[in-house]
């Protein structure tokens, strides 16, 4: 999945962060903490790299604490447990592998410090992606500058992607602006089929969303806005918007700023403008949570609630299956999806990704995990291919990749056009249902998809 976890309000601090000094994280070690090898594999493993080998080091700023917290945790440790294994199965060009993680406290100077400090001091041989778009926008631009392969795993603001990068890559399906869409389409999709009368279908919608990367995005792809990309002339026109072209007249929208807590006023302000159809976003599943039960406190139930946060575990345990059950929610990866992937040169399963991650951790997977985990695929099937972590070679190897000869991961095939998006990928669109999270959408791509529960909302 599903990241998507990123605002316009901080983008000259962004730019000038990059030539901040290195704070020291809260509470962590004035060095990244290397992170050990665990024994959690679906398969036999080979033996270990030789001791003496000299490893390759990874380097990884993520959000373990502030309000990315959630799915910067659970990015950890899908990255984590595909570095495990690819130890367990002999290592890397017969090295082994360690995981270099700091924790960047949701902040974008931090962020920036922490690679800045991976390439110029630890000198570490490869970069990961960090979670949210407002984070990878300014690590993007140091990994790029130092001609460092900077592949993300949550942070598709076409802000990013506009720019003219070379050595950015995308491992989910599109950039957020695009997002909107698919939910509309899975509505449609479920008129068509019947399952929504004709004369139930949304006729009216607000969109509320958090002033962040993520959140506008989201919403200027469904209002029709404008995308003006930094450092550039170039601006991107979305409109009529996707409610708009669906025939749905937007009636409220609102955002929030950074630290929003007057949740209740802003779910009467929607309940009051009465939508047939309620659009939140934002990359933080912390404010989605506070959004939902501020509307289940005033009494509003809308005919469809669509949440761009809400697939992880968390998200259900925080509001309780009464509360989630009906919402829909756009994915990336889904347990259902039979996807087979790659790792040390042989076939590695959407199913056994689930096993391995069971084994090591004791929980159920989501898609912050499944996504981290599909980057370092990917990364590993450049290094491999190219026979080396050089990061020139690995860029270019990963710039040629097509239909015919895809990086393969848990999530699907990628390849990326000029810009690192991904090509002839769509999001999964999922549902709250009894308490478990249903794939709805697309319609029979795959077995194990279940109709839409309508009404939706039961509270």
């Amino acid at each position: 999945m599903k990241s998507i976890r990123l605002a316009l309000s901080v983008l000259a601090l962004l730019f000038s962060a990059c030539a901040g000094a290195t704070p020291t994280p809260v509470a962590a070690p004035a060095t990244p903490t290397v992170a050990s090898p665990a024994a959690a594999t679906p398969t036999p493993a080979p033996a270990t790299p030789t001791a003496a080998a000299k490893p390759i080091r990874i380097g990884l700023s993520v959000p373990l604490t502030g309000d990315l917290a959630i799915a910067g945790t659970k990015h950890r440790d899908g990255y984590q447990l595909c570095v495990d294994l690819i130890n367990q199965k002999g290592g890397l060009l017969g090295r082994p592998v360690e995981l270099l993680v700091e924790d960047n406290r949701s902040d974008n100077e931090v962020t920036v410090s922490q690679y800045e400090r991976f390439i110029n001091v630890e000198k570490v041989d490869l970069l990961l992606g960090t979670f949210a778009s407002r984070l990878n926008f300014a690590a993007s631009a140091v990994a790029e500058k130092a001609g460092y392969v900077y592949p993300i795993p949550s942070g598709g603001a076409l802000r990013i992607w506009e720019r003219g990068f070379k050595y950015i890559f995308y491992f989910q399906q599109n950039a957020v602006e695009y997002i909107g869409n698919a939910p509309l389409r899975a509505l449609a999709a479920y008129r068509d089929k019947g399952i929504i009368p004709a004369g139930e279908f949304p006729k009216t919608a607000a969109v509320v969303h958090a002033d962040e990367f993520y959140g506008n995005a989201i919403a200027t792809g469904l209002l029709g806005g404008k995308v003006a990309i930094p450092g550039t002339d170039k601006v991107i026109d979305l409109a009529p918007g996707f409610l708009a072209e669906a025939g749905i007249q937007v009636v409220f929208t609102q955002k929030w700023p950074e630290g929003f807590t007057d949740w209740l006023t802003l779910a009467n302000a929607v309940k009051a403008s009465n939508p047939d159809l309620v659009l939140a976003a934002s990359g933080s599943p912390d404010d989605i949570i506070q959004f939902v039960r501020a509307l289940k406190t005033v009494g509003f139930k809308p005919k469809v609630l669509y949440t761009a946060q809400g697939t992880q575990a968390e998200f259900k345990e925080a509001l309780g299956a009464d509360t989630v059950n009906g919402i829909i929610i756009h994915a990336s990866w889904h347990p259902l999806v039979p996807y087979v992937g790659l790792l040390a040169g042989q076939p590695f399963s959407n199913q056994d990704f689930i096993q391995a991650f069971q084994a090591k951790y004791g929980r159920i997977p989501d898609e912050d995990e499944a996504i981290p985990f599909a980057v370092c695929q990917g990364l590993e099937q450049a290094v491999r291919a190219v026979g080396s972590t050089d990061n020139k070679a690995i860029r270019d190897w990963l710039a040629t990749r097509t239909k015919d000869n895809p990086v393969k991961t848990i999530m699907g095939d990628f390849y990326w056009d000029e810009r690192g998006l991904p090509i002839g990928r769509d999001y999964i669109i999922t549902q709250w249902q009894n308490g478990e999270l249903k794939f709805i959408y697309p319609l029979g791509e795959f077995p194990g998809v279940v109709d839409l529960q309508w009404p939706t909302l039961q509270w």
